[in-house]
């Protein structure tokens, strides 16, 4: 089955708003088991509509079309839909109640403009929009169903879930059974994660599919019909091939990965951060819940606060500098030990490095990151290496992603240092946590 989407807007054409909508569609195709084969995007011009509806509707099965619905001028999809079809626009009694409901709980006197969304091409199926003012709709044009929806993305998502989803479902009349894992990675390139996997062997109804999002490189193993077992034996082998770089089962993100193992375990969670100024607590605490772990965050971005915040000794800044391995151990020790109301934190964080573009030195180059996690009664740091060639943004979301995943290691009891593919460990040490806080 062929599924197209076309996207609408003058500001989408142009560029000044990022479509957003394409992609979180392919996403959620390839979740539920199918593929975008192409995706057209065209302005709010009556003739380039209507070219493009008959154009694509001697190609695809099942269009998507994203925009046009609403109340202005320039919103002319029904329109342009009607005449590709060659039927007039007609008024839909159903959407036209639902209309005057929504504008008398708001107070709303409905004008022209408000009716306009009630006019469909004549034999179209209404789509509800249980969220707003346009309704969608979808009507059949030579091979192709054309599904329409708004394009406000809080309208378009729940309406994409709810109604166009079972309805590809439906017309591909699936009698099979589709199951998608995703597998997220780190530290692997994309070229390097298809010359591993795509050499082997892997059971009939089994297809790859790759995204990626700094920093993560999803993998997608899309199951057919797949035997349990087999659909086990295929994760398996997938996991075997990538080693450390695997740092999370369907999840998208690995703070969501150690939400949830730090609630399942019930453990208590401190961070300092200096490099990563405070993104590692932001992306945790997005979460509800995450107070039932997190006791305390600190971002001692001067050493002036490393030392009087996180009790890190001057000795350890004039010596080893606030790029060391030392002072990023006391940084995690003093974090999980700041709140003296509380026992000292099962876990903590703590980050610090030259993110660029300037800062660094010969010996301690731009990109120079340390990372240190306490596990109970020891800390574990690592010292990476990442180009000074990249963007500042790039190494603070790398020292990011290395913290948590290290994190992840520590509570599901693994060494916390792992093997990535493209990002070089410096050095590393082990220091128990008494000689931290002695």
């Amino acid at each position: 089955m062929k599924l197209e989407m076309i996207c609408t807007g003058e500001e989408v054409l142009a560029g000044q708003i990022v479509d957003t909508n394409a992609a979180w569609l392919g996403n959620q195709l390839m979740n539920h088991g199918f593929e975008m084969h192409r995706r057209t995007t065209v302005g709010d011009r009556l003739k380039d509509l209507v070219e493009v509806f008959q154009e694509r509707s001697l190609q695809a099965d099942i269009i998507l079309v994203n925009g046009g619905l609403g109340p202005t001028a320039d919103d002319l999809s029904a329109q342009a839909m009607a005449d590709a079809m060659g039927v007039p626009l007609v008024e839909n009694q159903q959407w036209l109640e639902q209309l005057s409901i929504w504008g008398a709980e708001r107070g709303i006197t409905l004008t022209a403009s408000n009716l306009k969304q009630a006019m469909l091409p004549e034999g179209a199926v209404l789509v509800d929009n249980p969220v707003g003012s346009a309704c969608g709709f979808r009507v059949k044009l030579n091979r192709a169903w054309l599904f329409f929806t708004p394009g406000v993305p809080h309208e378009y998502k729940k309406m994409v879930s709810e109604q166009f989803l079972p309805f590809v479902k439906a017309q591909a009349g699936l009698q099979s059974k589709v199951e998608v894992t995703k597998l997220l990675s780190i530290g692997i390139g994309e070229s390097t994660m298809a010359e591993r996997l795509e050499k082997l062997s892997w059971p009939a109804g089994i297809t790859l599919g790759y995204r990626a999002y700094m920093p993560y490189l999803e993998l997608k193993l899309i199951a057919r019909d797949v035997p349990q077992a087999q659909q086990v034996k295929a994760i398996d082998q997938a996991i075997a091939a990538l080693g450390d770089t695997v740092v999370a089962r369907n999840q998208n993100t690995l703070a969501a990965e150690v939400h949830q193992l730090l609630l399942n375990e019930e453990s208590t969670l401190a961070i300092a951060e200096s490099l990563t100024g405070g993104d590692i607590c932001n992306q945790l605490v997005a979460f509800a819940g995450s107070s039932h772990y997190l006791q305390q965050g600190v971002i001692s971005y001067c050493n002036e606060a490393k030392m009087s915040l996180l009790k890190v000794t001057e000795e350890c800044i004039e010596q080893e500098t606030e790029v060391s391995l030392l002072c990023a151990a006391q940084m995690a020790a003093g974090v999980a030990s700041v709140n003296t109301l509380i026992r000292t934190t099962d876990f903590a964080v703590a980050t610090t490095g030259i993110a660029g573009p300037s800062g660094g030195t010969e010996e301690k180059p731009v990109g120079t990151v340390v990372v240190a996690v306490k596990a109970h009664n020891q800390v574990y740091c690592q010292t990476i290496g990442l180009s000074s060639q990249r963007s500042r943004t790039y190494i603070r979301d790398i020292s990011v992603a290395i913290a948590l995943d290290m994190l992840r290691r520590a509570i599901i009891g693994i060494p916390p240092i792992a093997e990535y593919h493209y990002i070089t460990r410096i050095n590393s040490a082990v220091y128990p946590i008494s000689e931290l806080l002695a």
